[in-house]
């Protein structure tokens, strides 16, 4: 592992840390302590500084309790309790705003992720990796259930977004900071991390991980997640392919309405005109005023969401690019030469 990567002991709140692994709670009390344990024995054995960030996220088993009793007793945690249960992105976002590590980890808090496999990520990430995602390989969960499900849907993130990894659900990845910095998470869009950071650019890889049976209570995730992960992904897709241009799609799909529905006006108007044929009990001449109005609107939203997309990155100061890095010097070039 790169030496600059390594500390000794646990440093004071005012300096950057080597990492830090952000851990989403949700109703976990029977496994936090031997989690906190894990993480630090990994962490540990290879001299990193380090922080346990844990986000609560409005726990009824008195995980919070514990975890507030946890950060006062120990000095590489930290506890975030939030108000009530808002899902896991807002979770991790959570977590994100808090951490002070180079490099930021996640992973799930019922002990089925194995904190052990950490230093294997950072390595891969000192191999030129912006993001190493785990692959639960050989998963310990319910074929049926659980394990078929999240191929098909493996699958077809990976068609949509273009992002190909064998496990999109794992929740073990390595961040470098900088990546999460540049990313808002809102709605289920935790589990296309690997596609947003590919949209800024992030060269991205995958690793085998372990993975653990669940050993204390249930699992929090049900099929009622699955309408919520299409539009998600409806989301992602639109943004990887229009966020900087939204009126190449609206815009086309208004002209070709606009088109269409303006071929079936003329249509209908040599009809009456020429032919001298009564139009107006025709379905035509309703489909031609609806094709008509409907690309007008389009063409009208493409125009708003091109201007508000413009502002947003005007107001934010948010470049539409991102620099991986910058090799020569000009300043030893007279500015007339300069093109």
């Amino acid at each position: 592992m790169n030496p600059s990567l390594l500390q000794s002991g646990v440093p004071s709140s005012t300096l950057q840390l080597d990492l830090s692994v952000v851990v989403p709670i949700y109703n976990e009390v029977e496994s936090i302590p031997s989690l906190l344990d894990a993480i630090a024995t990994s962490l540990s054995a290879h001299n990193l500084s380090y922080e346990i960030i844990c986000v609560d996220d409005g726990s009824k088993d008195g995980s919070d309790a514990l975890l507030k009793r946890e950060a006062i007793a120990r000095t590489d945690l930290k506890a975030v309790i939030l108000r009530r249960n808002y899902g896991q992105t807002p979770a991790m976002a959570a977590g994100f705003s808090q951490a002070r590590g180079k490099v930021i980890v996640t992973l799930d808090g019922d002990l089925q992720n194995d904190p052990s496999d950490i230093p294997m990520l950072l390595e891969r990430l000192e191999d030129g990796y912006d993001l190493v995602s785990g692959w639960r390989k050989n998963r310990q969960d319910a074929a049926v259930t659980r394990v078929i499900p999240s191929k098909i849907a493996n699958w077809l993130i990976g068609q949509v977004t273009g992002v190909q990894l064998h496990d999109y659900g794992c929740s073990l990845k390595a961040y470098r900071s900088e990546l999460v910095a540049d990313m808002n998470l809102y709605g289920e869009l935790h589990r296309f991390l690997p596609a947003l950071a590919f949209i800024e650019g992030a060269r991205i890889t995958e690793v085998p991980v372990k993975h653990h049976s669940r050993r204390f209570g249930q699992s929090k995730y049900g099929l009622d997640r699955t309408f919520r992960v299409v539009m998600d992904l409806l989301t992602v897709s639109f943004m990887r392919k229009f966020l900087t241009r939204p009126m190449h799609v609206f815009g086309l799909f208004g002209v070709v309405s606009l088109l269409t529905g303006s071929a079936i006006a003329l249509y209908l108007a040599i009809l009456k005109l020429g032919f001298g044929e009564s139009i107006g009990q025709r379905p035509l001449l309703i489909l031609a005023v609806v094709l008509f109005l409907a690309g007008l609107n389009l063409f009208s939203f493409g125009l708003v969401a091109e201007i508000s997309m413009r502002t947003y990155h005007e107001s934010q100061g948010r470049p539409i690019y991102r620099i991986r890095e910058v090799v020569g010097r000009t300043e030893g070039v007279p500015k007339e030469s300069r093109l």
